[in-house]
């Protein structure tokens, strides 16, 4: 099924979504210069483009690390890049009675990772009508992650996005199942992959999530090849000085290059006829090709 998101459409033979954007609004000139940036990039290469940043986080491991600017402030921003740049915007929700706020601004509410199967959030964001962008939790089974759907749907919300972002896989760490991407997206629903959050490293650093930066591109590119819909990529204009995920935010600087890689490989993927291979015990003379 397709999502849209104002005049973008998110699916099956549809151009690559990319969500970018700095983990958490840090200061207004971070958030424009960033969002400028993708905007130039998204024409240049033909992607479509959201932009992310979180007005609150209030997921952080440790008691003292910055949230941002809360939720009066951080939509006010989020609605002056909407105004200025012409694009739309996405944040994410943490408490049920942050919805009715969100939905007047954002074109996409996400709900955290931590948080999938909390559902008086997830069917408060769903009331908004706007589209919801769930983030898979890291303890959640790929065809478990249906009963969060089905949150949103059974309140007449059909803009619904699944994101993967790895699996807890022994003390402080992540790893991606590739399966999960046709696994979720045979239940319905657009699969964008985190290309970010996948690194991270959860509370290794004392106290603050680490990551490894460097497998951003391989953990991408293999997404793209299993036929994901769109990518989620915290980028930030200067990774090593921001005041959330530090570790795994893409460079600005870098985005091009990955990014133009990912739209290319994206294009090939789609132009081959998917290739369906037989259960056990349903095995046939001739190939399957899905049309």
């Amino acid at each position: 099924m397709a999502v849209n998101i104002g005049n973008i459409e998110v699916g099956p033979n549809q151009k690559l979504l990319v969500i970018a954007g700095p983990c958490v609004i840090e200061s207004w000139e971070t958030i424009f210069q960033t969002a400028t940036a993708m905007k130039d990039l998204s024409q240049k290469l033909g992607f479509n483009l959201v932009f992310k940043s979180s007005f609150d986080k209030a997921n952080r491991t440790s008691y003292n690390s910055f949230r941002g600017p809360g939720l009066e402030f951080g939509l006010q921003m989020l609605g002056e890049i909407k105004r200025k740049l012409d694009i739309p915007v996405l944040s994410d929700v943490h408490e049920a009675s942050q919805c009715a706020a969100a939905g007047e601004v954002l074109d996409v509410i996400q709900i955290p990772a931590f948080l999938c199967r909390q559902t008086d959030l997830v069917v408060e964001a769903a009331r908004t009508m706007k589209a919801v962008n769930i983030k898979k939790g890291q303890f959640v089974a790929p065809m478990d992650i249906i009963h969060s759907v089905r949150k949103v749907t059974e309140e007449g919300n059909l803009n619904v996005m699944v994101t993967e972002r790895g699996t807890t896989f022994g003390y402080n760490n992540l790893v991606v199942d590739y399966r999960s991407i046709p696994m979720i997206q045979d239940q319905g629903w657009p699969l964008i992959f985190d290309a970010t959050h996948s690194v991270q490293l959860p509370s290794a650093a004392g106290g603050v999530s680490s990551g490894q930066r460097q497998f951003i591109p391989t953990l991408t590119r293999a997404a793209i090849a299993a036929g994901c819909q769109g990518l989620f990529m915290e980028v930030h204009p200067n990774p090593d000085e921001a005041q959330s995920d530090s570790a795994t935010q893409v460079p600005l600087s870098h985005v091009e290059a990955l990014l133009s890689q990912c739209i290319a490989l994206h294009k090939q993927v789609q132009s081959f006829a998917e290739v369906r291979l037989p259960e056990k015990g349903q095995c046939s003379a001739q190939p399957a090709f899905a049309q």
